[in-house]
């Protein structure tokens, strides 16, 4: 099979495929009309986020068997139409799972203990000692939604910290482990001093953490969106920081990421947030590390090579 691969990759990928005798075109700087133009006579794809794989795309694709996603999410596949074709799909979860889990830690250790401002200010000469007084994470009940990789790569550090994690997944059932009891949303709802997204983005998704999702929440708490942004209406947790009822955000992801072209309202939700020293925003590396980077590679052939025996057998 000849593969098609149209996001740059780590170049660790280049001998992994020749080592398993896949045939590819490696084309990163390919634009989506160029894309479509080229796509027809390939069996496979591999894909990060440079285009969604949609109805169109597909029609310019009736060769694809597989596509390999290298990350976490599938919101850009439309998988509705790419299963009703019987094309595969890979994706590499497990392969960021641990720097997502050591973001989500690096971010709340940041955040509960002033360290972005504390740093700015003894760069200015500013020495503020009580103004900087931490809390800590130690005894703080962490609510988890989503329960898969990352999920439960966050899990497991927390449990290191003397946390009490709860995990609300709506797919799976019998997950609890070691690291986390498995808890109903109204559960988290009722006990969570910290609020962590590890859910993928679909319709029912979308907007889960809204004005009726923090007003429901028992206590002031924190939030953290390692996700994806369109998970939490960005407006809303705006409203929700002014009141106190969140009384502090870890974002990784934004609704909008492409900041030159916020409209007027995301303008001013952003500007919020940029200002706020309760905040910490960081440009969606919560699963771009160096390793992860190369580990993704790793999961995805593995996974092709796998499917590829099925077949033959």
């Amino acid at each position: 099979m000849k593969i098609l691969i149209i996001d740059e990759m780590h170049p660790s990928l280049h001998d992994m495929l020749k080592a398993d005798g896949w045939e590819y075109d490696y084309e990163p700087t390919l634009k989506r009309a160029e894309i479509l133009e080229k796509v027809g006579p390939y069996e496979g794809l591999i894909v990060r986020s440079k285009t969604v794989v949609d109805e169109e795309f597909l029609a310019k694709a009736p060769n694809l068997k597989f596509i390999a996603r290298a990350g976490a999410g599938l919101d850009l596949i439309d998988l509705d139409a790419v299963y009703a074709r019987g094309i595969a799909v890979f994706h590499a979860g497990e392969g960021n799972r641990d720097a997502v889990g050591e973001h989500v830690l690096g971010m709340l250790l940041a955040l509960f203990n002033n360290m972005i401002r504390a740093d700015r200010e003894v760069r200015n000469y500013t020495w503020k000692r009580e103004a900087n007084r931490g809390v800590e994470l130690m005894g703080k009940t962490v609510g988890l939604i989503g329960y898969g990789n990352n999920g439960g790569a966050t899990g497991k550090r927390l449990s290191g910290f003397g946390c009490e994690v709860l995990a609300y997944d709506k797919y799976r059932e019998n997950y609890g482990d070691q690291y986390a009891r498995e808890a109903s949303l109204e559960e988290i709802q009722d006990q969570a001093d910290i609020i962590s997204l590890h859910i993928p983005l679909t319709r029912v998704s979308h907007h889960m953490i809204n004005a009726a999702f923090i007003d429901r929440m028992a206590k002031p708490f924190y939030l953290v969106n390692c996700a994806r942004g369109e998970v939490a209406d960005l407006a809303a947790v705006v409203e929700g920081l002014k009141s106190g009822k969140i009384k502090g955000a870890c974002l990784d992801v934004l609704e909008n990421e492409k900041l030159n072209t916020l409209t007027p309202a995301q303008k001013e939700v952003f500007e919020y947030l940029i200002a706020a020293d309760n905040v910490v925003l960081t440009p969606h590396v919560g699963g771009w590390t160096h390793e992860s980077y190369v580990r993704i590679n790793e999961v995805l052939v593995r996974q092709m090579r796998e499917w590829a025996r099925q077949l033959s057998q």
